[in-house]
């Protein structure tokens, strides 16, 4: 079949089944030795991001904190 016949007949899946098959192909991508490079927008961003944790740990949230105000907006 091809992509885009398959494309547009996954299109008419419940969400949920099309969530899953997007889950199971990226695993069975990166199992097969795929790694994705971040690019250098990516990269300046980390090193932004590290830079201020390292000048100011006390500002980073725990994976508790981001959990919970991600609940608070749903």
């Amino acid at each position: 079949m091809e992509p885009l016949t398959t494309l547009n007949t996954v299109s008419e899946w419940p969400l949920q089944d099309r969530l899953e098959l997007v889950f199971r192909l990226w695993d069975q991508i990166v199992e097969e030795g795929w790694r994705p490079q971040p690019d250098e927008e990516v990269k300046a961003e980390l090193r932004r991001r590290i830079d201020a944790y390292q000048a100011d740990p006390s500002r980073a949230l725990t994976w508790e904190q981001v959990e919970s105000h991600i609940r608070r907006l749903r």
